[in-house]
């Protein structure tokens, strides 16, 4: 009697404990900015927004641009290499991951189609954004994403964060990864997986 009695409350416990835990999961990120909207067209030239593509999925964002000539083709490929790792996670139909063009005046949805086409992704659920100004996304960068995106002044080069930036469904930015050398692949799906 004495035993079933213990083994209904520590029942109790790892229910109660668990549901907890599930609620609180957020909490234990140790970023949580309320990321704002933002009005958008991808590379297929299809009008989206932020929220639209958040809805339902957890994103993984970078921020971009194609004429880059330092961080961005190492960002892209890794992004590219993360794609794969959360189809094999058995996660592709959670995440979302966005690369959003800093520099939209030359990022057209056509060269980010082309850019885009120079990697093995499956635009299921990478999408590449443009279709805003660039006061916008300057601003979005800094005040959603707390990371610096503006042009370098007399050149075509964009000063802009490397990082991965992980926004859970409710659209709270959590977390930010090393994206251009060595991104912790498996952290990232362990904090995918933490928050499905």
């Amino acid at each position: 009697m004495r035993l079933t009695f213990m083994a209904s409350v520590a029942a109790l416990v790892c229910l109660l404990l668990v549901g907890c835990q599930g609620e609180d999961v957020e909490e234990s990120f140790p970023m949580k900015v309320e990321v704002g909207d933002l009005e958008a067209v991808d590379q297929s030239g299809e009008k989206t927004s932020l929220r639209d593509l958040n809805e339902g999925k957890i994103l993984v964002a970078d921020f971009i641009f194609t004429n880059c000539d330092t961080v961005c083709l190492p960002m892209t490929a890794n992004m590219s290499k993360l794609q794969k790792k959360i189809a094999e996670a058995g996660l592709k139909d959670e995440v979302q991951l966005v690369s959003l063009s800093i520099d939209p005046e030359h990022d057209t949805p056509e060269v980010l189609k082309e850019y885009s086409s120079r990697y093995e992704f499956n635009d299921g659920n990478w999408s590449f954004l443009t279709g805003y100004s660039r006061d916008e996304i300057e601003f979005f960068a800094n005040v959603s994403f707390k990371t610096p995106a503006a042009k370098v002044e007399g050149s075509n080069q964009f000063v802009h964060g490397t990082s991965f930036y992980l926004v859970s469904e409710s659209g709270k930015l959590l977390k930010k990864y090393e994206g251009v050398t060595n991104p912790p692949f498996d952290e990232i799906i362990r904090d995918l997986e933490s928050l499905k």
